[in-house]
């Protein structure tokens, strides 16, 4: 075999090989249409809208789990979009899924934990009391 020649990549048996540094690549990954980048955007501001006009409502207990909501919509729209998870591997898509969730998990398990010792919190709080600042 000379220099000249390359071994075809396992997935391009049946194709002819090119090499990375063909004419047609000009060094440039995927490339986004402009109107899906404005339509990521314009939804992420949107979103961002709505958080701040969320957080002017009580929703009691629901606050946390909107700002978490609304907060987990805009990463999936980051990654999916601007960071290309969309046109990825399958597997790519998948550990971030299962990550989220995992995230999610830990959060929720972290949520129902914290209910477990606010009277020891209020007790120790009404047995000593704040000092006065100077």
């Amino acid at each position: 075999m000379s220099h000249t020649e390359h071994a075809p990549h396992p997935h391009q048996a049946d194709a002819e090989y090119v090499p990375l540094h063909a004419d047609h690549d000009h060094g440039m990954g995927h490339v986004m249409p402009i109107p899906v980048l404005l339509g990521t955007f314009c939804a992420l501001i949107s979103l961002t809208i709505v958080t701040v006009w969320s957080s002017q409502f009580d929703l009691g207990k629901a606050d946390l789990w909107v700002a978490m909501a609304i907060a987990t919509v805009k990463a999936i729209l980051v990654a999916v979009y601007f960071m290309h998870l969309r046109y990825d591997k399958t597997i790519n898509v998948l550990i971030f899924t299962f990550s989220l969730l995992f995230v999610g998990l830990f959060v929720w398990i972290t949520v129902l934990d914290r209910s477990e010792y606010q009277g020891s919190i209020q007790e120790y709080q009404q047995q000593n009391p704040p000092a006065a600042a100077p």
